[in-house]
């Protein structure tokens, strides 16, 4: 019988795998390359998107000086016209791309052209799925990349009975799913913190929630339950601001009002 805290992993592994394919999981697939190092073939490709593609692999090569004349145009083009910062990443891979065989990069090509043939919905949930994935902490993922492991080795009968379970979840708790098996858990009850979430207090917000124990978790639900909707984004600032040492204080005191 599956134990209880397996559950939310797995329920995390069905949602990102039901979202994105077994290729929102990055750690299923890699492209290996020369260095030994692996590039994930789950990293999203669009037309409009390359660049940010490049820029959201994850990038392991030492920066080195790359003649935009042994690239090739359109690339060249971009890497010319990028940000400085993003530039420097695009170089990364550019020093990759002339490292590789001609067999790996017809086989990187093939994947773009796979990419190119998706629908739109099923580009716009691998998007989605990637980014929930380079959200997370690293000791999250790497829980959860173990899992995905063992999710692809289960028989396909279960795994279909866990994707059928996941997608009859709410979609608030769907996408909830997305944010790791510890949040995932708790999004029910801090769903009305997260939705329309401004994009600048994305970030802090979710690592103050990861580094929040369950039990603090529990108790800030509360408080967001209690908190009406035009209050919603001064508690989230506050909550922001205030210092990990003094989390727990704010709580009671909060919860004391």
């Amino acid at each position: 019988m599956r134990s209880s805290r397996s559950w939310p992993g797995l329920m995390a592994v069905a949602g990102i795998v039901a979202v994105g394919g077994l290729a929102g999981i990055p750690t299923l697939a890699a492209t290996p390359l020369p260095d030994g190092t692996a590039v994930s073939t789950a990293t999203p490709v669009d037309h409009d998107d390359r660049a940010a593609e490049a820029v959201a692999m994850t990038a392991v090569a030492p920066v080195s000086s790359v003649s935009l004349d042994a690239l090739p145009a359109p690339l060249a083009e971009l890497l010319s016209r990028l940000p400085e910062a993003d530039a420097m990443r695009l170089r990364r891979h550019a020093v990759r791309w002339q490292a590789w065989s001609p067999p790996q990069r017809a086989a990187f090509a093939e994947r773009v052209a796979g990419w190119d043939a998706l629908d739109a919905d099923t580009r716009g949930g691998r998007r989605e799925a990637w980014h929930a994935w380079q959200a997370l902490p690293e000791p999250q993922r790497e829980r959860l990349g173990e899992m995905a492991r063992g999710f692809a080795q289960r028989p396909e009968a279960e795994r279909a009975e866990l994707r059928k379970r996941f997608a009859a979840l709410p979609q608030e708790q769907r996408r909830g799913w997305l944010l790791g098996p510890a949040l995932g858990a708790d999004y029910p009850r801090l769903h009305p913190l997260l939705a329309q979430l401004p994009a600048e207090q994305q970030a802090p917000l979710l690592d103050v929630l990861h580094s929040m124990s369950a039990a603090q978790r529990r108790q800030l639900g509360v408080l967001v339950q209690r908190t009406p909707p035009q209050a919603r984004d001064a508690l989230r600032r506050e909550l922001i601001a205030t210092p990990g040492e003094r989390l727990q204080q704010w709580l009671w005191e909060r919860l004391e009002r």
